[in-house]
């Protein structure tokens, strides 16, 4: 598909005239810049003695290791990894006037023996309070790569709280600040030193990624740290996270009213309100009325937007006779929840708390299940209780009990709300201010992709798409020269789900600031079985390793004829 380019600027003024520019011209955005220098490759200098020549103040480096080459296991997986330099530390510890509590921001960095002369930032997700190891995801549910392996020097922080605290570190107003976007800003000069000494120079190029409140910092970054960075890389972002667990509160409201079974404390058993198999019967009933929309019959809903109008809840899923539940029906109140669920959370006015939701094939999964479920009255419960709430709303009951009682008219306002100790809503602290408006990395020549599984079940890919939109608008209706979204149809949160959810967008980011190469598509790979790392949910009837393009929105991949497993047979066209 081709696109006229916006005239840039200069020239609308040269050609219209000072006067006439602003009316004329109104709308229109420079022409897209010339790719960044590429970054040039370096060898790592220093190890062992950089806690003496990266010496900052307020940074203690408690350990600086040469590590050879091996393996480094996150969350069970082995992954390969180079020679490199761990450096491990803290910054800025405190003593909380506030809780009490000390505080710091741990980090760790890896620095690879041979450097491609560029920073990776891995933003980590849920509420931090950990420092992951430093490898550095190029996206998707179960990469074969990571930035380290790349030659990224990367950071991993804990975004300034200890995890054993758990939300309770939301009492503290400094750790609330740290957690939303501080500590990525004193974390970023210290890295770019630690380079620095280690190399004889700083990165020639700097990138940011992460999923999940990964995805959000990266969103907040692209704004608020627009000058230190020249790729983003935002996976599934919770970048309105604090409304995004109010409406999980709103969703655990309206599974309670439909649930079949009690808890042994007596409380609603969330999990009862649908079964595996009546989620299985939605899942299929929106493949018959939407699978086939993008040219194909093949277990995947590419065309989301036509979905909207073709899948009917009312209509399309069979109703239980006499309210009498089997597996292959829903009763009338299990359709009304749903059907308030996904079309977001909303006071008792209608007006809206948080977005709506897309039905989807990945409906069935168990990620699905996990945070529709039995997240509401955990992690959600405590992160408004005692993160997102001004003030903290510390005394009440927790967990089901919190998130059943919580008013939506009266409490979900807090959110918002700001005390002479909390002078920072949550909205503020963690979500981008203006969060469309990138025209601090735009005009620098930085790039942005963002992409997101349509069947994320806690953060919308609707509100990423409608964030899209407005980037778009504030960018003459095109904002495409710089930023780019990539919806991920079936994938669950982050990975995951009935869907081809490996692919590497952290390359497809450095061809596009580097080298100019705009991302038409990326490929995507399913993890059937056999594959290094499989996804229980790849469907048995699909080859184990499908490949499908991700198409930048609002394309779709649209089959064109040829082997149905294989990327190639796909097109990226308009819906």
């Amino acid at each position: 598909m081709t696109r006229q380019r916006p005239l840039p600027l200069s020239l609308c003024a040269s050609a219209l005239g000072a006067a006439a520019l602003l009316s004329a011209c109104a709308g229109r955005v420079l022409a897209p810049h010339a790719p960044l220098a590429a970054a040039r490759p370096g060898t790592l200098q220093a190890c062992t003695d950089l806690a003496a020549r990266a010496a900052l103040p307020g940074t203690v480096y408690t350990s600086v290791t040469e590590v050879p080459a091996g393996t480094v296991t996150v969350g069970g997986v082995a992954m390969a990894a180079p020679a490199h330099c761990l450096v491990q530390g803290r910054m800025n510890e405190r003593t909380s006037p506030v809780d009490g509590q000390r505080y710091a921001i741990g980090f760790e960095m890896r620095l690879p023996a041979a450097w491609n002369g560029r920073f990776f930032y891995q933003a980590n997700g849920g509420l931090d309070g950990v420092v992951l190891p430093a490898l550095g995801s190029i996206g998707g549910g179960g990469p074969r790569s990571s930035a380290l392996q790349m030659g990224f020097a990367v950071i991993s922080s804990d975004a300034g709280h200890a995890g054993a605290m758990g939300p309770r570190f939301g009492l503290d107003p400094q750790a609330r600040r740290d957690y939303g976007y501080t500590a990525v800003a004193q974390l970023t000069p210290m890295a770019k030193n630690l380079i620095a000494k280690a190399y004889g120079r700083e990165p020639d190029r700097s990138y940011f990624g992460g999923c999940s409140n990964g995805g959000r910092h990266a969103m907040v970054a692209a704004v608020r740290s627009a000058g230190q960075y020249d790729g983003i890389l935002a996976g599934d972002p919770g970048f309105n996270l604090p409304k995004a667990a109010v409406a999980q509160l709103y969703g655990a409201q309206q599974y309670a009213a439909v649930a079949s079974a009690r808890t042994p404390q007596g409380q609603p058993d969330l999990q009862s309100a649908f079964t595996p198999a009546e989620m299985k019967l939605v899942a299929d009933k929106v493949l018959q009325r939407c699978d086939a929309l993008d040219g194909l019959d093949d277990g995947i809903i590419s065309n989301v937007q036509a979905c909207r109008t073709r899948f009917d809840i009312q209509a399309d899923v069979p109703t239980c006779a006499h309210g009498k539940r089997d597996g292959m029906c829903l009763s009338a109140a299990q359709k009304t929840a749903l059907a308030n669920v996904f079309k977001g959370a909303r006071n008792s006015a209608g007006q809206p708390i948080y977005s709506s939701f897309p039905f989807d094939a990945g409906v069935s999964g168990a990620n699905w299940r996990e945070w529709k479920f039995a997240s509401p009255p955990t992690r959600d419960a405590g992160a408004v209780a005692f993160i997102f709430s001004t003030p903290p709303l510390a005394e009440r009951p927790p967990g089901l009990p919190f998130a059943l009682g919580f008013d939506m008219d009266r409490d979900a306002p807090r959110i918002a709300a700001t005390d002479g100790v909390f002078n920072e809503s949550a909205l503020s602290f963690m979500t981008p201010p203006d969060a469309a408006n990138l025209s601090a990395l735009r005009n620098r020549g930085g790039r942005v992709i963002v992409y997101h599984g349509t069947s994320d079940p806690v953060f919308s890919s609707d509100d990423t798409a409608a964030w899209y939109e407005r980037v778009q608008a504030a960018n003459g209706g095109d904002a495409s020269s710089f930023a780019r979204y990539f919806p991920v149809p079936g994938m669950n949160h982050c990975a995951g789900g009935p869907a081809t959810d490996q692919f590497d967008m952290l390359s497809a980011l450095v061809d596009w600031v580097e080298l100019g190469q705009a991302p038409a598509s990326v490929t995507a790979s399913a993890r059937g079985a056999g594959t290094p790392v499989p996804n229980a949910e790849v469907p048995s009837n699909w080859s184990a390793q499908r490949t499908r393009p991700l198409c930048p929105y609002p394309q779709v991949a649209t089959y064109i004829g040829g082997d149905t497993e294989r990327a190639s047979s796909f097109a990226c066209r308009p819906p």
